[in-house]
Protein backbone atom coordinates (compact mmCIF):
# COMPACT_ATOMS: atom_id res chain seq x y z
CA UNK A 1 0.00 0.00 0.00
CA UNK A 2 2.99 2.14 0.87
CA UNK A 3 4.58 1.51 -2.39
CA UNK A 4 1.59 2.91 -4.28
CA UNK A 5 1.00 5.47 -2.33
CA UNK A 6 3.92 6.66 -3.16
CA UNK A 7 3.89 5.96 -6.73
CA UNK A 8 0.95 8.06 -7.15
CA UNK A 9 2.64 11.04 -5.56
CA UNK A 10 5.87 10.92 -7.33
CA UNK A 11 4.63 9.55 -10.35
CA UNK A 12 2.59 12.58 -11.76
CA UNK A 13 4.56 15.78 -11.06
CA UNK A 14 7.86 13.24 -12.74
CA UNK A 15 6.06 12.59 -15.37
CA UNK A 16 4.19 16.03 -16.08
CA UNK A 17 8.62 17.44 -15.84
CA UNK A 18 9.36 15.06 -18.28
CA UNK A 19 7.04 15.88 -20.66
CA UNK A 20 8.04 19.09 -20.75
CA UNK A 21 11.66 18.14 -20.66
CA UNK A 22 11.03 15.72 -23.89
CA UNK A 23 9.07 18.59 -26.20
CA UNK A 24 12.08 21.01 -25.34
CA UNK A 25 14.84 17.91 -26.67
CA UNK A 26 12.49 17.21 -29.73
CA UNK A 27 13.70 20.92 -30.69
CA UNK A 28 16.56 20.36 -30.57
CA UNK A 29 17.48 16.16 -31.02
CA UNK A 30 15.04 13.25 -31.47
CA UNK A 31 17.71 10.86 -30.73
CA UNK A 32 18.03 12.73 -26.94
CA UNK A 33 14.55 12.67 -26.79
CA UNK A 34 14.86 9.03 -27.23
CA UNK A 35 17.39 8.62 -24.64
CA UNK A 36 15.31 10.74 -22.38
CA UNK A 37 12.15 8.70 -22.54
CA UNK A 38 13.95 5.40 -21.98
CA UNK A 39 15.45 6.94 -18.63
CA UNK A 40 11.62 8.28 -17.88
CA UNK A 41 10.38 4.80 -18.28
CA UNK A 42 13.30 3.11 -16.04
CA UNK A 43 12.38 5.79 -13.23
CA UNK A 44 8.29 5.01 -13.72
CA UNK A 45 9.77 1.59 -13.05
CA UNK A 46 11.67 1.83 -10.15
CA UNK A 47 9.19 4.37 -8.72
CA UNK A 48 6.70 1.24 -8.74
CA UNK A 49 9.13 -1.10 -7.26
CA UNK A 50 9.32 -2.84 -10.26
CA UNK A 51 12.60 -4.82 -11.98
CA UNK A 52 12.56 -5.62 -15.84
CA UNK A 53 14.24 -8.34 -17.68
CA UNK A 54 14.74 -8.18 -21.08
CA UNK A 55 15.11 -11.45 -23.21
CA UNK A 56 15.84 -11.49 -27.06
CA UNK A 57 17.54 -8.46 -28.22
CA UNK A 58 19.58 -9.96 -30.40
CA UNK A 59 16.05 -10.40 -32.52
CA UNK A 60 16.36 -6.75 -33.25
CA UNK A 61 16.34 -5.95 -37.07
CA UNK A 62 20.20 -4.39 -37.40
CA UNK A 63 19.76 -2.67 -40.19
CA UNK A 64 16.30 -0.58 -40.77
CA UNK A 65 12.68 -0.03 -39.27
CA UNK A 66 10.72 -2.64 -38.17
CA UNK A 67 6.69 -2.97 -36.75
CA UNK A 68 6.64 -3.96 -33.39
CA UNK A 69 3.61 -6.38 -31.88
CA UNK A 70 2.96 -6.27 -28.35
CA UNK A 71 0.45 -7.42 -26.40
CA UNK A 72 -1.43 -4.93 -23.61
CA UNK A 73 -1.37 -6.13 -20.52
CA UNK A 74 -1.54 -3.22 -17.99
CA UNK A 75 -1.11 0.37 -17.60
CA UNK A 76 2.55 -0.09 -17.58
CA UNK A 77 3.42 -1.71 -20.82
CA UNK A 78 4.06 1.92 -22.13
CA UNK A 79 7.16 2.44 -19.66
CA UNK A 80 8.11 -1.60 -19.91
CA UNK A 81 8.62 -0.84 -23.37
CA UNK A 82 10.43 2.47 -23.27
CA UNK A 83 12.70 1.05 -20.80
CA UNK A 84 13.11 -2.51 -22.49
CA UNK A 85 13.23 -1.64 -26.34
CA UNK A 86 16.74 -0.28 -26.99
CA UNK A 87 16.14 1.27 -30.16
CA UNK A 88 14.66 4.87 -31.52
CA UNK A 89 10.81 4.49 -32.31
CA UNK A 90 7.06 5.61 -32.02
CA UNK A 91 3.76 4.93 -31.35
CA UNK A 92 1.16 3.94 -33.72
CA UNK A 93 -1.80 5.47 -31.25
CA UNK A 94 -5.42 6.45 -31.75
CA UNK A 95 -5.93 10.50 -33.18
CA UNK A 96 -8.11 11.22 -29.43
CA UNK A 97 -4.60 10.95 -27.76
CA UNK A 98 -3.00 13.47 -29.58
CA UNK A 99 -5.83 16.17 -28.46
CA UNK A 100 -4.90 15.87 -24.61
CA UNK A 101 -3.11 19.29 -23.46
CA UNK A 102 0.93 18.77 -23.68
CA UNK A 103 0.78 15.25 -23.29
CA UNK A 104 -0.68 15.10 -26.96
CA UNK A 105 1.45 18.14 -28.57
CA UNK A 106 4.50 15.94 -27.14
CA UNK A 107 3.65 13.38 -28.98
CA UNK A 108 3.05 15.15 -32.08
CA UNK A 109 6.39 16.60 -31.50
CA UNK A 110 8.13 13.62 -31.33
CA UNK A 111 7.17 11.98 -34.17
CA UNK A 112 4.41 9.45 -33.21
CA UNK A 113 1.85 8.48 -35.43
CA UNK A 114 -2.06 8.98 -35.13
CA UNK A 115 -4.52 6.75 -36.44
CA UNK A 116 -7.85 8.29 -36.97
CA UNK A 117 -10.68 5.15 -36.78
CA UNK A 118 -13.73 7.55 -37.72
CA UNK A 119 -14.31 5.37 -40.73
CA UNK A 120 -12.51 3.04 -43.10
CA UNK A 121 -11.62 5.98 -45.64
CA UNK A 122 -10.19 7.72 -42.83
CA UNK A 123 -8.21 4.96 -41.29
CA UNK A 124 -6.59 3.66 -44.93
CA UNK A 125 -5.44 7.53 -45.14
CA UNK A 126 -3.69 7.32 -41.54
CA UNK A 127 -2.19 3.79 -42.60
CA UNK A 128 -0.28 4.85 -46.05
CA UNK A 129 0.70 8.02 -44.04
CA UNK A 130 2.21 5.94 -41.22
CA UNK A 131 3.77 3.02 -44.10
CA UNK A 132 5.64 6.13 -45.69
CA UNK A 133 6.66 7.06 -42.37
CA UNK A 134 7.67 3.82 -41.49
CA UNK A 135 9.38 3.89 -44.61
CA UNK A 136 11.67 6.48 -44.33
CA UNK A 137 13.17 4.71 -41.15
CA UNK A 138 10.80 5.22 -38.57
CA UNK A 139 9.87 1.81 -36.10
CA UNK A 140 6.93 2.08 -34.32
CA UNK A 141 5.00 0.01 -31.76
CA UNK A 142 1.55 -1.10 -31.62
CA UNK A 143 -1.28 -2.96 -29.47
CA UNK A 144 -3.07 -4.82 -31.81
CA UNK A 145 -5.41 -5.72 -28.90
CA UNK A 146 -6.31 -1.78 -28.92
CA UNK A 147 -7.20 -1.84 -25.41
CA UNK A 148 -5.63 -3.60 -22.04
CA UNK A 149 -6.33 -7.36 -21.17
CA UNK A 150 -10.05 -7.68 -18.88
CA UNK A 151 -8.88 -10.97 -17.59
CA UNK A 152 -5.00 -11.20 -18.40
CA UNK A 153 -5.58 -13.59 -21.33
CA UNK A 154 -4.58 -12.10 -24.75
CA UNK A 155 -7.09 -11.04 -26.62
CA UNK A 156 -8.46 -10.75 -30.12
CA UNK A 157 -6.62 -8.71 -32.53
CA UNK A 158 -8.15 -6.05 -34.06
CA UNK A 159 -8.42 -6.49 -37.82
CA UNK A 160 -6.84 -4.82 -40.16
CA UNK A 161 -4.35 -3.73 -37.26
CA UNK A 162 -1.09 -5.36 -39.58
CA UNK A 163 -2.69 -3.71 -42.84
CA UNK A 164 0.34 -1.50 -42.38
CA UNK A 165 2.67 -4.19 -42.75
CA UNK A 166 1.37 -4.94 -46.26
CA UNK A 167 2.49 -1.32 -47.03
CA UNK A 168 4.76 -0.57 -45.00
CA UNK A 169 7.16 -4.09 -46.29
CA UNK A 170 9.46 -3.96 -43.22
CA UNK A 171 9.97 -6.87 -40.98
CA UNK A 172 7.64 -7.12 -37.54
CA UNK A 173 8.73 -8.04 -34.55
CA UNK A 174 6.51 -9.75 -32.25
CA UNK A 175 7.20 -9.04 -28.44
CA UNK A 176 5.78 -10.40 -25.23
CA UNK A 177 5.20 -8.63 -22.12
CA UNK A 178 4.79 -10.76 -19.17
CA UNK A 179 3.40 -10.05 -15.83
CA UNK A 180 2.42 -6.53 -15.97
CA UNK A 181 -1.24 -8.18 -15.49
CA UNK A 182 0.12 -9.04 -12.16
CA UNK A 183 1.27 -6.26 -11.01
CA UNK A 184 -1.79 -4.28 -11.98
CA UNK A 185 -4.67 -5.23 -13.77
CA UNK A 186 -7.11 -3.21 -15.42
CA UNK A 187 -9.87 -1.03 -13.34
CA UNK A 188 -7.43 -1.63 -10.04
CA UNK A 189 -5.22 1.21 -8.59
CA UNK A 190 -3.21 -0.64 -6.26
CA UNK A 191 0.45 -1.48 -7.28
CA UNK A 192 1.77 -5.09 -6.63
CA UNK A 193 5.74 -4.62 -7.02
CA UNK A 194 7.58 -7.40 -8.60
CA UNK A 195 9.82 -8.35 -11.85
CA UNK A 196 8.69 -8.12 -15.79
CA UNK A 197 9.92 -9.71 -18.46
CA UNK A 198 9.92 -7.94 -22.27
CA UNK A 199 10.40 -10.99 -25.00
CA UNK A 200 11.67 -9.96 -27.87
CA UNK A 201 10.60 -12.70 -30.67
CA UNK A 202 12.24 -13.25 -34.14
CA UNK A 203 11.16 -11.38 -36.73
CA UNK A 204 9.09 -11.82 -39.29
CA UNK A 205 9.55 -11.12 -43.08
CA UNK A 206 7.11 -8.90 -45.08
CA UNK A 207 8.62 -8.91 -48.47
CA UNK A 208 5.89 -9.48 -51.40
CA UNK A 209 3.34 -9.21 -48.22
CA UNK A 210 -0.55 -8.50 -49.54
CA UNK A 211 -3.33 -7.04 -48.49
CA UNK A 212 -4.83 -10.40 -49.01
CA UNK A 213 -2.03 -11.98 -46.33
CA UNK A 214 -2.93 -9.60 -43.27
CA UNK A 215 -5.71 -12.43 -41.53
CA UNK A 216 -3.01 -14.84 -42.17
CA UNK A 217 0.06 -12.45 -40.99
CA UNK A 218 -2.27 -11.09 -37.54
CA UNK A 219 -3.49 -14.66 -36.53
CA UNK A 220 0.39 -16.03 -37.01
CA UNK A 221 1.47 -13.29 -34.15
CA UNK A 222 -1.16 -14.12 -32.38
CA UNK A 223 -0.16 -17.58 -31.98
CA UNK A 224 3.97 -17.11 -31.04
CA UNK A 225 2.57 -14.21 -28.45
CA UNK A 226 -0.17 -16.29 -26.76
CA UNK A 227 1.71 -19.49 -27.00
CA UNK A 228 5.14 -17.48 -25.43
CA UNK A 229 2.67 -16.48 -23.01
CA UNK A 230 1.78 -20.04 -22.15
CA UNK A 231 4.85 -21.10 -22.10
CA UNK A 232 6.10 -18.48 -19.34
CA UNK A 233 2.82 -19.82 -16.97
CA UNK A 234 3.68 -23.23 -17.30
CA UNK A 235 7.19 -22.95 -15.56
CA UNK A 236 5.94 -20.03 -13.31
Amino acid sequence: MLRTLFFYITFFPWTFLSAIIALLTSLISPEKTHQFVHFWGRICLFLAGLKIEVKGSENIPPDGPAIYVSNHQSNFDIPIIYSGLPIPFNWLAKKELFKIPLFGLGMKQNGNIPIDRSNRKTTIHSIIIAAQRIKEGTSVVIFPEGTRTPDGDLQEFKKGALLIAAKAQVPVVPIVIHGSYIIQPKDRWRIEPGTVVLEILPPLPTNDLKTRDIDQLTEKIHRLIAASLQGASAHA
